[in-house]
Formats: C-alpha cells, structure tokens, sequence
C-alpha cells in the first residue's frame, strides 16, 4: 500500500513527529510506501476559493508546493495526517494543505475509498482538548468517502520527549497495521 504522510508540527524533535517517524518506520517495515510532506516546511496558503483547480493542469492556482502533496494523495491508497494541538484547533501549519484538498473536489479528482488515519497530541490532560482536531478531520474523511482506519490521541504531552512517558509511539505503530 501506498501512504502519504502529511505532518503539522514545526518541532523535528516533537512529539507528533515522535509518533510519526514510529509510525513510518512501522509501515515500512509491514511493507507498505510512503511518502511524507513536513507542511510546516512548505509553503502552502489557504485555498483562494478561485475554482480554477486543475483547470490550468496544476491542482492549485496559487500554492505551487501543494502540487506534490496532491498529486502524492492521489496515487496512495491511504493518506495519513499528524500534528500537535495548537490553541484548541488544527495548526496553521498543515491547515493550508488541508484546505487545499478542496482542489480534490472541485477538479474531480477519484479519490474515494482511500483509507485516512489521524495522529495527535496535545498540552492539556483532557483528551477533549483534541476534538479540534479530531472532529475536523473526520468531517474530512468524511466528505472525501474516506475510511477512518484509526486514532491515535494522546494528551498530556508539551515538551520534547514527554511522548516518551506515554504509550503514544506504541499506538502509531500499532496504527501501521491497520492499512
């Protein structure tokens, strides 16, 4: 199987990217290809709402960068989004892309059927501080006729290497076996 990978974090040393490189090293090792986009690293904006995606051959007019990630997406079987919490919600990070995959929609691009995943952390103990995230991106799944093949939620975790106390790397390993 092929998975992109598309994460949200800043922190190369974080916990999302913790659980992330866990998780890849974890389906890789089942055998499956993946791809990864760091969007923290990119430079993607918000859709434009202009309507022209795919109509001059690219998947977006104005964010040249999401043309990787689009077309990564459209020849996976399964596309996997990972990032921290940030002030209750999706960072603005990967938000772009995310918001981009409109272009998926308005180009009429095939992309049902695909299996999603999700894997984030975040500061606060109460795992409700996630649904932010959580509920936005099963919304999404949703939406595109995706398969949420799994969550991996973890609260209680600011600092580099306080993943480590939790079972968080274990659950993005787990997570791999799921596609």
């Amino acid at each position: 199987m092929k998975i992109t990978v598309i994460t949200g974090s800043p922190r190369k040393h974080g916990n999302s990217f913790a659980m992330t490189d866990t998780f890849i090293r974890e389906a890789e090792a089942c055998g499956h290809t993946v791809e990864r986009f760091d969007a923290a690293f990119m430079h993607v904006g918000g859709c434009h709402a202009c309507m022209t995606c795919y109509k001059s051959g690219k998947a977006c007019s104005f964010n040249a960068e999401f043309d990787a990630v689009a077309a990564s997406i459209l020849t996976s079987d399964a596309v996997v989004f990972t990032m921290p919490v940030y002030w209750y919600s999706i960072p603005a990070q990967i938000k772009g892309i995310i918001d981009c995959l409109f272009s998926l929609v308005v180009g009429g691009k095939a992309v049902a059927g695909k299996k999603c995943a999700l894997i984030t952390c975040c500061e606060e103990e109460d795992p409700t501080v996630m649904d932010g995230v959580r509920i936005p991106m099963e919304r999404t799944a949703a939406l595109l006729k995706w398969e949420m093949a799994g969550e991996v939620l973890v609260p209680g975790v600011l600092d580099e290497g306080d993943i480590e106390k939790t079972d968080g790397c274990a659950r993005a390993a787990a997570l791999a076996h799921k596609f």
